[in-house]
């Protein structure tokens, strides 16, 4: 049964190294939690090892900048993984899946970013494409506003690379928007072909530890979702740390905290997390 602690630090002592998730946890998409900064300098302080996992479609330094531009010190950070930086070292190896990508973004201009370095050609249109590239979507994005792209990638056979698993991520004023991984399982769903890239699948955990150095049941996992922040820290053999602030809000009481999470995580098939808290403090 998971146990709720006041503090990260009544529990810090157990671990070696303390991995965090950015969205939900550190920040909220515009603006850093209140507590999260003093709390990670303070964890620092001590000599802790820390690291950001990220689901985001974006490769690791964009992601680092703009921690540092919440008000983090990034240095403070002994490893930033995202899942488009897993997905760009796929891409950077001897033989790359595809050739040409037909890419969905967050923002015009993102997948020439990500793909700086790569023999790859980015297409306008799914015709010309090997594969589809899923790194982002714009806020406001409706489950079906993608459906003909995704009707003319289905129709040539072609696969889909999310580099996003995320549902759903946070804005401001505890408001969520449909993220990349919703267009994914849609995808999918229509009988596509789909590789994820990233949380809770074990890759981005492995390249995580093999960064940090230490044994599995030395790391603690900090995020807000059951599904890929709990779940892939499972799978891994790691410790979890539930922020209840974050995506399972609207289903947890304080009063039957650990009840609500032993619900959701048996209709999830998965165990309960081993800690939880309000949020990063």
């Amino acid at each position: 049964m998971t146990q709720q602690i006041a503090s990260i630090a009544a529990i810090a002592g157990q671990f070696d190294a303390i991995v965090l998730d950015q969205w939900g946890v550190l920040h909220d998409g515009s603006n850093a939690y209140e507590l999260a900064q003093a709390t990670v300098d303070g964890l620092h302080d001590t000599g802790m090892k820390l690291g950001v996992l990220s689901n985001s479609g974006k490769r690791a330094a964009p992601n680092a900048a703009r921690i540092a531009t919440m008000g983090f010190d990034a240095a403070v950070f002994d490893c930033v993984m995202t899942s488009g930086e897993a997905l760009w070292q796929v891409f950077s190896g001897d033989s790359p899946p595809a050739a040409r990508l037909y890419p969905i973004e967050g923002q015009a201009g993102d997948a020439a970013v990500w793909a700086a370095g790569l023999t790859i050609d980015l297409v306008d249109t799914p015709a010309l494409a090997d594969a589809i590239l899923l790194m982002g979507l714009p806020d406001g994005t409706g489950p079906d506003d993608y459906d003909g792209q995704l009707t003319a990638g289905l129709k040539q056979g072609l696969p889909l690379y999310c580099s996003n698993p995320d549902l759903t991520s946070p804005r401001g004023g505890g408001t969520y928007v449909m993220s990349p991984g919703a267009l994914a399982h849609r995808y999918r769903d229509m009988g596509g072909t789909v590789y994820f890239y990233g949380k809770p699948h074990l890759p981005i955990f492995a390249a995580m530890q093999a960064a940090l150095g230490c044994p599995p049941e030395r790391i603690l996992m900090v995020g807000d979702s059951l599904h890929h922040d709990i779940l892939g820290a499972q799978t891994a053999g790691w410790g979890s740390l539930l922020i209840c602030a974050g995506v399972h809000a609207p289903d947890l009481s304080d009063a039957t905290l650990a009840d609500d999470l032993d619900r959701l995580a048996q209709a999830a098939g998965m165990a309960a997390p081993d800690y939880a808290l309000p949020d990063l403090r």
